[in-house]
Parts: C-alpha cells; structure tokens; sequence
C-alpha cells in the first residue's frame, strides 16, 4: 500500500525489481484525495488540523477489501502478505494485526495511537524496514513498532538502512527475501 500522496501506479513501478514473477500483486489505491496534487492519495488525513481524519472508514474499507479476496482471487489470507510504505505501512501494523495473514511488511512506517493493544495475539510475522535518515517517518517510530510487536511476543524482522524516506534496491532484496521465505 503506498504512503500519503502517493497513488498504487507508483507502487507498481517496483514490482518489476522485486522479482517474484510466480506472485500476484494487489495494489489498491487509498479512498481519499491527497490535499496537495491531484493525483496523489490519503488513507486518511494527516495535517495538523485534521490529523488522523478518515482513519476509522478506511480500517474498514481495507478491512473488507482484504477479506473479499479470497473469493476474487481464490487465495486465502493465511497465504497473503500485507505490505505498504510510510502511511501505507501504518496501515499495514493497524490492519494487518487483526487479520490471519501470513505476514506484514512496514516499509518507512509507524504505529497508530492504539493500533496494537496489550494482549493482542495472532499477529502475524512482521518485516519491518526503515532509513536511519529518514526525516518524514523518525526512525523512533520504526523501534517502537519494532519494541511493541515484540512484547507481544510477535516474531518481528527489523532492518535499517543508510537512507532517508525511500524504498532502495536493499529493501526491495529484504521484501523478496521475507516474502519467499513466508509463503513456502
């Protein structure tokens, strides 16, 4: 799932780097504009005065689109990995920690307030991948995503890389390598 005023054609633009030719790719676009661009789009808002509007229809949004799946593509969850970039990555945490996928990959992401709560269990195995010099996404958020899934006893897979907020050929070989080693 891509980040705030990206769109899933910029998502797609990796695929072909990932090399996973026997895997199919579901790249949804978030249900809100982006306030700065016309083509860009927002799981929720995140300026200052409206910050985290629309995060609670989009849980649901996603929540169901993920679900329909199975039926659209005859996979089920426990072979689907959830994955997304910065917003599309705190999605990912929210979303992803309350369904039985095979796994979740956080790229550049962050928890939401209260995403994950004391107790939870069932999450599923987590990748998460973030630059040391990301000045978007602090790289506090990825180790206290990293520290909470954890103490949830959730077997979480944690990378850093000499970057800012980006994804880089690294993360992408990191991605693939997780993403076959899950789905077996």
């Amino acid at each position: 799932m891509h980040g705030w005023g990206a769109n899933a054609e910029d998502v797609a633009s990796l695929l072909p780097l990932l090399n996973l030719p026997d895997y199919q790719f579901i790249l949804p676009n978030a249900p809100y504009p982006y306030p700065y661009s016309p083509i860009g789009r927002a799981w929720y808002d995140l300026r200052v005065e409206n910050m985290y509007e629309g995060l609670v229809e989009s849980r649901k949004l996603l929540i169901d689109f993920l679900q329909s799946l199975e039926s659209t593509t005859g996979i089920p969850l426990s072979r689907t990995i959830l994955s997304g970039f910065s917003q599309g990555g705190a999605m990912t945490l929210d979303v992803g920690s309350k369904l039985p996928l095979a796994g979740l990959v956080v790229m550049s992401g962050y928890l939401h307030p209260d995403a994950l709560t004391a107790g939870q269990r069932d999450i599923p195995p987590t990748l998460i991948s973030h630059g040391k010099y990301d000045e978007v996404v602090p790289l506090q958020a990825a180790l206290k995503a990293r520290d909470t899934l954890k103490s949830l006893g959730v077997a979480a897979e944690y990378h850093e890389f000499d970057m800012g907020h980006e994804i880089n050929p690294q993360t992408l070989k990191v991605l693939r390598d997780f993403v076959v080693n899950t789905i077996s």
